[in-house]
């Protein structure tokens, strides 16, 4: 089953044989991973102290073989191998579980705006990690931030859903309406519970600010467990109903009429992406544009709108882009450190205005069930 959503029906149009597209695959994903491994050696390597890629490579052997670090290494030891290997490690499993976030609310809603950030999913995330972490509660043990930032991903798309169906059905358009307001809703709450919260000097306040705008210095080998096992079991889940994406991006009656079952479809799908999003926020902070843009360059390159295609390619661009966007964000203005989300937000800031000015008043597109922005 090949389906072609609205939004892509330019690229339809364009769409090469399938032995270009295979073609198109064949270069795209070993680029990809020669761009994603060499980010990975440029992260752990560069940065205000630089280490010497022999003693990178070095370091990781000894620690892979279970060999002790020595001579000249052993100064490397804990930046390579407790710092920033943890980080590009969690950098490329947040991009990659945004850009499959993404994906999957794009294809659901039709729509090539849509992304846990603009959603306000990421914000809800956001507003519950911060309480519980304020709050000083901790009845999840290491897991607390993720429950909140699960707990509030999870509400704010209740919200969203809620206000976008008060009108007769969920259009595309009402939808992103109604994230943009619930990611609103949530800053704003977000900046009085740090305005509020106890803490002597303000320091609290600073580092929920700076985890806010989307950052990864806080990587540790604890905070990979539950994001990398989330990552690894979404991807082959979601390729296992990637043909049942492709009947929904068709409409809600064609995925009837192939025996589907539209609305728990939908359920299952977003309760996903919440648990994705609220365990990536709650270790990243709120990273945005990811999602939005990973998913239209990877339809762009392949030509195609099949999910199957599209989901292993758009998590390892998300990968390779968030590890070069951290790396950036890292040396740009060394010694000091930019949020990586600042670096992402200007690269899909222009992104997200390409989008509206292209598709004009036909972002929900047709039979999307949403009026026009």
């Amino acid at each position: 089953m090949t389906a072609t959503a609205p939004e892509d029906a330019g690229i339809a149009k364009r769409t090469p044989p399938p032995a270009a597209r295979r073609a198109a695959a064949r270069w795209l994903l070993p680029a990809l991973i020669l761009l994603l491994a060499g980010g990975v050696a440029a992260g752990i390597a560069l940065g205000p102290f630089q280490v010497p890629i022999g003693s990178v490579i070095r370091v990781m052997v000894a620690h892979l073989a279970g060999d002790e670090v020595t001579g000249a290494d052993a100064r490397y030891d804990t930046i390579v191998w407790q710092i920033r290997l943890p980080r590009v490690l969690l950098g490329a499993l947040v991009g990659a579980g945004l850009a499959m976030v993404g994906t999957v609310l794009q294809a659901l809603l039709r729509n090539p705006l849509a992304d846990p950030f603009v959603l306000g999913t990421s914000y809800g995330a956001g507003v519950g990690a911060v309480t519980v972490t304020l709050a000083g509660a901790g009845l999840a043990g290491i897991y607390t931030l993720s429950t909140g930032a699960f707990a509030g991903a999870m509400a704010a798309t209740v919200v969203v859903f809620a206000a976008a169906q008060a009108h007769r059905g969920t259009g595309a358009a009402r939808l992103l309406l109604a994230g943009v307001a619930v990611s609103f809703v949530g800053q704003a709450v977000t900046n009085v519970l740090v305005m509020i919260g106890d803490d002597s000097g303000g320091q609290a306040a600073r580092s929920v600010l700076f985890w806010l705008m989307g950052g990864l210095g806080g990587a540790r080998w604890t905070s990979l467990t539950l994001i990398a096992v989330l990552t690894a079991l979404a991807l082959p889940f979601l390729l296992l109903r990637a043909r049942m994406l492709d009947a929904l991006m068709l409409g809600e009656q064609t995925a009837a009429s192939l025996g589907l079952r539209p609305a728990r479809l939908r359920t299952e799908l977003f309760v996903i992406t919440a648990l994705l999003t609220g365990a990536m926020v709650a270790v990243s902070g709120a990273i945005g544009f990811v999602g939005l843009m990973m998913p239209l360059f990877t339809r762009l390159l392949l030509r195609t709108a099949e999910n199957a295609r599209v989901l292993p390619v758009a998590a390892l661009s998300g990968a390779v882009f968030l590890v070069w966007a951290d790396l950036a964000a890292r040396l740009v203005l060394a010694p000091a450190e930019l949020p990586v989300g600042v670096v992402t937000a200007l690269c899909g800031g222009p992104v997200f205005l390409w989008l509206l000015v292209r598709r004009g008043g036909a972002l929900a597109g047709p039979g999307g069930g949403g009026g026009a922005l």
